[in-house]
């Protein structure tokens, strides 16, 4: 149930919320009658006191803090539901990274690939510790750095040591990140929970060129339609500016990024697509992935804030009637 915007697992115990109420129309309703018997019967000792203006603002704070310290422990009890981030310690993720001969064009400072691993090392350091992550580099052929493993440092170190060759076999890199996927969730399937949530992450700067169709039964599209099949989402970064060049032999040559294809495959397998044009830009699609892929928000039963609020507000109460040092007047 949802009451002022927050919902409750105990939603019955709000009815209780009527008690308080009553309470507090007793309380007004009795403070008008004392006064006006006092005034009838001439005890003007005790109008004096009810009419004391510091007395009767003690009076009216230990009423009030008591009854709304009853009013928090009755939230309390209807259970008022949370949301929590919390890690996802299960999941799998596959770090897909270009290291084609396009990644050295300095369109980004200090150039691709540089900007690339230290975006990726921070991606990974950021990642919860018990979070399997692997690493797969592709160049014209793709292989499989690292295995799905809860030990970041040897990820960060593989993609580090990554070094740049001719083509870009993205088809094949995403496969490669499949089957590593599917090998670890067999291995840890006898543990009772299922196969592990599994995602990759795919960056690159340029379109496949190894083979040149996308469609190819080695390109990027049938490996995608392998990820969708699989329930596999593929959240893919477009890497550069369309102003990027490189030099080969001395001569100039454009490598402009390529958003279309990745954009595709990030849309047929479900996953997300990020383009960006900077170190910076960057680091905020990994930051959205982050909390996408490494945390997941929980629902659950949270009366703690009430609670230390109700005893808060019991302690106003004691502290009011401790400072008054004697009886109300009845």
């Amino acid at each position: 149930m949802t009451f002022l915007n927050s919902t409750f697992a105990h939603p019955g115990w709000l009815l209780a919320l009527a008690l308080p109420l009553v309470a507090a129309v007793a309380y007004w309703i009795s403070t008008k009658q004392r006064k006006q018997r006092a005034i009838a019967f001439g005890n003007f000792t005790i109008v004096g006191s009810l009419g004391n203006k510091s007395s009767a603002r003690l009076r009216h704070v230990v009423a009030i803090s008591a009854l709304l310290s009853l009013v928090l422990v009755i939230i309390s009890l209807a259970g008022p539901i949370s949301e929590t981030k919390v890690a996802r310690n299960r999941a799998t993720v596959m770090l897909v990274v270009d290291v084609s001969l396009s990644m050295s064009a300095t369109d980004v400072a200090p150039d691709r690939i540089t900007a690339a691993k230290e975006a990726g090392q921070e991606f990974v350091e950021n990642l919860p510790d018990d979070l399997n992550i692997g690493l797969v580099t592709f160049s014209g052929r793709a292989r499989t750095a690292v295995s799905p493993t809860t030990n970041h440092d040897t990820v960060n170190r593989a993609l580090q040591a990554a070094e740049l060759d001719q083509a870009t076999a993205t088809g094949d890199a995403i496969a490669a990140a499949l089957d590593a996927i599917t090998q670890f969730s067999d291995s840890v399937q006898g543990g009772g929970e299922g196969s592990p949530p599994a995602t990759i992450v795919l960056l690159s700067d340029g379109k496949q060129t190894v083979p040149q169709e996308l469609d190819d039964p080695r390109g990027a599209y049938t490996a995608a339609a392998e990820a969708a099949k699989a329930g596999v989402p593929v959240n893919t970064i477009s890497f550069g500016t369309a102003q990027g060049a490189i030099t080969v032999q001395g001569e100039l040559i454009p490598v402009p990024n390529d958003d279309d294809s990745l954009r595709e495959i990030a849309r047929r397998t479900k996953g997300e697509f990020f383009s960006a044009g900077s170190l910076e830009q960057l680091r905020d699609a990994y930051g959205s992935l982050e909390d996408d892929i490494g945390y997941e928000l929980k629902r659950a039963e949270n009366p703690r804030p009430y609670l230390i609020a109700a005893f808060a507000m019991l302690l106003v109460t004691v502290g009011s009637l401790l400072v008054t040092n004697r009886r109300i007047p009845q």
